[in-house]
């Protein structure tokens, strides 16, 4: 009787550790795996399957192939810092107060009471991590660690905040009449968790970036195989300067530029096929895109827009539309296009739809997206505000883009540089001018006289916009703008 009774609770045990096992099985294949690969002043034209020819992208096209190519995607806006706070936050820039390009000088960043997509994944059991470029505040208070990654290893800031590079700028020019100066930041530090580990000076300057970060995420995949991830990869490149590895160096026929960029896409390579050994590739919702458009001034070490009006900077076509290629078998149909109007700070809702996360306590502007992704005729996305640095610079709604009065950065009629080294900056200013996009997407033609009623429609809605988020960097009564978060140093 006693034997019956231990083996009637081994039993008991057996089925209760399978039912653990099954439930985790269960979890594992309803949750799907998320991964953004994030590049750094890549332009709309700089993919084989967006255009490009004097270089090859073929894991890239491949997802494209697999998945989906969105031919109308906004970065939240045309600069750094301020373009991550948007994809990660799921807000305009301006919502969370985060402008700009943070410096190695800042003492603030990305306020951790915000909820990022690794935040409310991790409430679902994720596991998190961030491989490559930060940007959003480099004290502790402001790290991958402090808003809902697990792991962190990359820079801090951007690769040209280092102790030698040269901005182009006239003052600079004439104080120091050459063309290398001194920054006054430190050695560029490689952190992994909360603490520097090397400099980049360690590991042969930057050209050993995107194999750094690449190795860091195959490694993060294959440890949480069993379960679900999200995976956030934000190369430091294609900005400049500009770092390739031996493996890649004179591959290109367009040079430096498109030797990064493929290595780059051997990156994707490597965490596909890691994907797949680990039985990931058909569960994971895996999202390609950049944060700008190149940086142009820097000539044959920028890269292109694909003919689209001016690039980083400006919020002019180039400036912050996006190649952007989505793939998730049996959920994104393989090889489709889609044309209708989204952004990045529309990823943070679509991954909460697909996971079941909650969304943030406080309000986001991005929307779901998912329809789209599944190929279905829909429109999520009506209006986009452009804003750069806390002005309203543009607003589209359709195939319309109406554009207010701003001084912007242009680089139309300007000696670009050459080799690592910046032509000049020019500046122009724009009026009260509309295009349509469906009939000149390359905005030539300024069509707001014979559009009275659509310039009055989008000036209308863009009181909405001033309303929530101000203008010239001014807040306006009712406006829902929240502060980074703060740090004085002692």
């Amino acid at each position: 009787m006693i034997q019956s009774k231990q083996l009637l609770t081994l039993g008991l045990g057996a089925l209760g550790l399978l039912a653990g096992c099954n439930k985790k099985t269960t979890q594992k294949q309803e949750l799907p795996n998320i991964v953004i690969v994030f590049t750094d002043d890549q332009g709309y034209g700089d993919l084989g399957c967006f255009g490009a020819t004097e270089f090859q992208t073929p894991n890239i096209d491949k997802l494209a192939e697999q998945g989906a190519r969105f031919t109308n995607f906004y970065a939240a806006t045309a600069v750094c810092s301020a373009s991550r706070a948007g994809l990660l936050t799921g807000c305009y820039p301006e919502r969370v107060s985060i402008l700009g390009a943070l410096m190695p000088t800042a003492k603030h960043g990305l306020n951790p009471k915000e909820e990022t997509i690794a935040d409310i994944l991790k409430k679902k059991g994720y596991s998190t991590g961030i491989f490559g470029k930060w940007h959003l505040g480099h004290y502790p208070e402001f790290l991958p660690l402090k808003q809902g990654f697990d792991e962190y290893y990359g820079l801090p800031y951007s690769n040209d905040m280092w102790p030698v590079h040269y901005d182009g700028s006239p003052a600079t020019s004439e104080k120091l009449g050459e063309k290398h100066w001194k920054l006054s930041c430190p050695p560029l530090p490689i952190y992994d968790g909360e603490k520097q580990v090397a400099t980049v000076d360690d590991f042969d300057d930057q050209n050993s970036l995107t194999t750094l970060y690449t190795e860091r995420a195959v490694q993060f995949i294959k440890k949480n195989k069993d379960k679900p991830f999200f995976m956030y990869v934000p190369h430091s490149m294609p900005h400049v300067p500009l770092g390739v590895s031996k493996k890649f160096k004179g591959k290109s026929k367009q040079g430096l530029y498109g030797d990064v960029i493929m290595e780059i896409d051997w990156s994707v390579g490597e965490i596909m096929k890691a994907l797949k050994e680990t039985g990931n590739d058909k569960n994971t919702l895996v999202i390609y895109t950049s944060d700008n458009g190149p940086w142009m001034n820097y000539g044959n070490h920028a890269g292109t827009t694909g003919g689209l009006r001016e690039a980083k900077g400006a919020m002019w076509e180039g400036g912050h539309r996006e190649p952007c290629v989505m793939r998730w078998p049996g959920k994104v149909p393989a090889g489709i296009t889609v044309d209708k109007l989204a952004s990045s700070i529309d990823l943070l809702p679509t991954i909460a739809h697909y996971t079941g996360a909650k969304l943030p306590t406080n309000k986001i502007d991005g929307v779901n997206i998912s329809g789209l992704l599944e190929g279905k005729d829909v429109n999520p996305r009506e209006v986009f505000w452009s804003y750069y640095s806390g002005e309203l610079r543009g607003i589209r709604k359709g195939d319309w883009k109406l554009y207010f009065p701003h001084k912007y950065r242009s680089y139309r009629d300007v000696e670009p540089g050459k080799d690592g080294f910046p032509g000049k900056y020019d500046y122009k200013q724009c009026g009260l001018e509309l295009y349509n996009l469906k009939d000149d997407l390359f905005e030539t033609i300024d069509v707001a006289a014979k559009h009275p009623d659509i310039v009055k429609e989008l000036s209308k809605l863009a009181e909405q916009a001033k309303y929530e988020l101000g203008d010239n960097l001014t807040k306006v009564k009712g406006s829902e703008i929240r502060p980074a978060g703060q740090l004085v140093k002692k």
